[in-house]
């Protein structure tokens, strides 16, 4: 069967099945005829499959080098224009760059708020080789139906026919040995290992009833990409190390556990933590409540301002034993601690109804391997800089492949799985993960390189997945700019809702034919979903757009889903260093 064929019958209307999700089926879609399942009257699927071959990737996993990018670190949103078509300055760049260099933001020590302002990249990143942002989908997104692409999306990808990790089974029992990058007929990375199960506070469960040590939680998505308005849904999910999960006689403890991710938050969101009372005595002796003395705590004490004191507990009280900043801090996971970030589509329908679909688009991981102490952390912030100033022509070569993953540089090693021609996942190669690490690496906004987790609500339902408990309801966080909230704020500075500047929606719905805000943002403050879920016809758009890079394999020409070329609002090629924003923007 040639790729051609391929892409067509992924493109033909499957039976709808629904794993692990609540979504509404349209009763429109029961009575669709087979036509409007795979193509619309305007292309021919033989049409379709020479368009798409037209911008078709050839994927290699095993590849060691750049293709298409010297720098794919350096992110599409990057290449976003300050200056509109009538010469006003937009700000979209603090999401990211925001870090002021302050005391308040260790131990993240890349002060990059001057990035708003410049673009201090390396010579070749000055050239935009992201061309997916250039092409106009409006034909190939007219020839997928609504029912073919719902019908898509609500295909599990993830589980097969009996409920196994499908992915899963090829990397342990049939490792293709296009993955396989050392040769050595195994595979050396994560092989995944959640159920997506969730229990009453958020913990994945085995069949039999057996943690995975996986725990979701509900957090505000990130400003822009990961609103599901510009393109995607999805959940993320944290593991501590194995003793992390044991008392001090090595038997897994779940309270043990739970206090652990509660001192994790702690010192991740500079802050006491509420916990279910629990007594001193039975976790290992540790006085987690700072009352000076063992016993019923209730709460989890910061001790400011940076953590010092601060002990884990059970078989874990011993791993900063010494208390020092070298071993346990403000801002810092323990090393073990990995994430699961799964990328999905949008589930929709007519009714208004935003949910996760069951397909997954990737498939993230990440595994701090080593930890630093803020001397070296901030060592690797003053290399970094060194390195931009002395040789701006270089380019960076990030450690590792595709089979174990790619090192930051920070502790953490990252590695993703996306879909291939087929909707099957497959994992990324060594250029398609180097554009992960652009966001988790370098970066002002991050805490310990994570964007997340520092995002997550507070109190006991914050440990839910959103198929337990969605995103409506939420409201905006206040800032310290005065008198604002974080997304009010995001739109107001970037005179849109996407890095891009390219959604129309919400700049319909929010700004007046001057740009300004309107009375509709006052809504977003109570209940961000006002804001950043879709209309059905938008999420349907964004979903067909993406099915056509999936179907191109091109991603490492941009994965970004658009109907519309960005040429207004996103450079082919930058000429100046200077951004134009004259005034950078910084908060907490």
């Amino acid at each position: 069967m040639n790729l051609t064929t391929k892409i067509i019958l992924s493109l033909i209307a499957l039976p709808v099945i629904v794993i692990g999700c609540n979504v509404v089926m349209e009763e429109n879609d029961k009575t669709a005829t087979q036509e409007e399942k795979t193509f619309s009257p305007t292309m021919s699927a033989q049409a379709y499959a020479d368009a798409i071959a037209q911008n078709a990737v050839a994927v290699k996993i095993d590849q060691p080098y750049y293709v298409q990018n010297d720098t794919p670190y350096i992110t599409t949103q990057c290449y976003t224009k300050p200056k509109d078509a009538q010469g006003n300055i937009h700000n979209p760049c603090f999401s990211c760059h925001i870090n002021n260099g302050s005391d308040a933001f260790k131990p993240n020590f890349f002060a990059d708020d001057t990035l708003q302002l410049e673009y201090d990249f390396a010579l070749p990143a000055f050239e935009n080789r992201f061309t997916n942002l250039f092409l106009d989908r409006t034909e190939l997104v007219g020839a997928i139906s609504d029912v073919n692409i719902t019908a898509y999306l609500r295909q599990d990808n993830y589980f097969d026919a009996n409920g196994s990790i499908t992915l899963a089974q090829t990397l342990t029992h049939n490792l293709p040995t296009s993955w396989d990058v050392d040769k050595n007929g195994k595979w050396e990375g994560y092989v995944p290992d959640c159920q997506f199960t969730f229990d009453a506070e958020g913990f994945d469960r085995t069949a039999d009833g057996n943690y995975t040590g996986w725990r979701a939680f509900r957090y505000r998505p990130f400003l822009g990409t990961f609103w599901p308005t510009n393109g995607s849904t999805d959940d993320v999910l944290i593991k501590l190390g194995d003793d992390f999960m044991r008392d001090e006689a090595g038997k897994f403890n779940l309270t043990v556990y739970k206090v652990n991710l509660a001192i994790v938050e702690s010192l991740t969101h500079f802050k006491d933590v509420t916990i279910d009372a629990v007594n001193e005595k039975s976790i290992g002796g540790i006085d987690i409540d700072g009352s000076g003395k063992l016993g019923i705590a209730t709460k989890v004490a910061f001790k400011a301002p940076y953590g010092i004191g601060m002990r884990y507990v059970g078989k874990a009280k011993n791993y900063l034993q010494d208390n020092t900043l070298k071993k346990v801090a403000r801002g810092l996971f323990p090393d073990g601690t990995q994430f699961l970030h799964s990328v999905r589509y949008i589930d929709a329908d007519k009714n208004g109804t935003i949910a996760m679909a069951p397909r997954i688009k990737e498939l993230r991981w990440a595994k701090k391997i080593a930890y630093q102490n803020y001397g070296q952390l901030e060592n690797v912030a003053f290399n970094e800089i060194k390195e931009r100033h002395f040789f701006p022509e270089r380019t960076k070569t990030v450690q590792g492949d595709a089979e174990r993953g790619l090192y930051n540089g920070l502790g953490w090693i990252y590695q993703g799985f996306i879909e291939d021609a087929q909707g099957e996942l497959r994992p990324q190669n060594y250029e398609e993960t180097a554009y992960c690490i652009g966001c988790h690496g370098n970066l002002g906004a991050t805490t310990d390189t994570i964007f997340s987790f520092a995002r997550k609500l507070d109190g006991n339902e914050s440990w839910l997945h959103w198929s337990q408990k969605g995103l409506v309801g939420i409201s905006d966080r206040n800032i310290s700019i005065e008198g604002e909230t974080e997304y009010v704020h995001y739109l107001k500075a970037n005179g849109a809702g996407d890095e891009f500047r390219g959604n129309d929606e919400i700049k319909a719905k929010f700004f007046d034919a001057n740009g300004s805000l309107n009375t509709k943002a006052e809504a977003i403050k109570a209940d961000i979903t006002q804001l950043i879920f879709p209309s059905y016809e938008r999420a349907m758009q964004l979903n067909k757009a993406y099915k056509i890079i999936v179907d191109e394999q091109s991603f490492i020409k941009g994965r970004d889903a658009h109907v519309k070329p960005l040429d207004d609002t996103v450079f082919k090629r930058i000429e100046s260093d200077e951004t134009g924003i004259k005034t950078s923007i910084s908060y907490k």
